[in-house]
């Protein structure tokens, strides 16, 4: 698969160093990186575009300005993409009434596109765009790249006699390569522990999604949103091991053994 990713700063660079060092063999990506600065008012985005482009299949839009959205539909026609994926890692870079006008633009043109909400909410099928709701797509490009980018899926291994974690593999990255950096953390703990050890570690990354508290998020940021997927893919895996103990109301401890 051929991919173009369009970033503005540390953010979309992290996210390109990671899928470098990590894609399946035969992809392959390209960077652009956007203005700095744009005007008020975009008359002609193809102005602002560079002469040529790379061909390529998906475009993944890192961008930290709204404006690049207004871009996405040129760069497509450019680039002959057939699949875009714009992240919502905050709401000012992409806001959501800017997110439906984008994918109508692109479904005109016969374009797929995905704006997940955080990015790593992204599944082979659909994604977030509330605390509550999620949107469903259909495109085996974007798909193909959600196989192993986007929602966090650490299959981990437990020892049932001292119920420690004895092995965290890593079915499906985060784009930051969030997951990954997690699943390395995870090695030893006891499973008492390690839904909390994950989201210290997701934090301490660390995760670069908004801290800005959001309406349709229950007052919750992006960045807390983006921890508890990781943590609720653990925790479902953790439930059968933990050690629930029940605590009587007066009656002290050493009366119970």
């Amino acid at each position: 698969m051929r991919m173009l990713a369009v970033i503005s700063g540390e953010y979309g660079a992290r996210h390109v160093t990671n899928l470098r060092a990590h894609s399946p063999q035969g992809w392959s990506l390209e960077v652009w990186k956007a203005p700095a600065a744009f005007p008020l008012m975009i008359d002609y985005p193809e102005d602002l575009l560079p002469p040529t482009l790379p061909q390529c299949d998906l475009i993944l839009s890192f961008a930290e300005h709204k404006a690049v959205a207004e871009l996405l539909p040129d760069m497509a026609k450019i680039t002959g993409a057939r699949a875009v994926i714009a992240a919502v890692d905050n709401d000012a870079w992409l806001p959501r009434g800017l997110a439906r006008q984008l994918c109508g633009w692109l479904e005109r043109m016969n374009v797929a596109c995905a704006t997940p909400k955080p990015l790593c909410s992204l599944t082979e099928h659909d994604y977030k765009v509330t605390r509550r709701d999620r949107e469903s797509y259909d495109s085996p490009i974007i798909s193909e790249f959600a196989a192993y980018f986007g929602q966090p899926d650490i299959h981990i291994t437990v020892n049932e006699v001292t119920h420690t974690i004895e092995s965290a593999e890593v079915h499906r990255d985060a784009v930051c390569g969030c997951a990954r950096f997690v699943a390395e953390k995870l090695i030893g703990l006891s499973v008492d522990e390690a839904e909390e050890k994950a989201g210290l570690a997701h934090h301490h990354y660390p995760c670069l999604a908004s801290m800005v508290k959001l309406n349709d998020y229950n007052h919750d940021t992006l960045m807390h949103e983006s921890g508890h997927l990781l943590q609720g893919n653990l925790g479902e895996q953790l439930k059968p091991f933990k050690q629930i103990q029940y605590v009587t109301p007066g009656v002290v401890a050493r009366d119970t053994q």
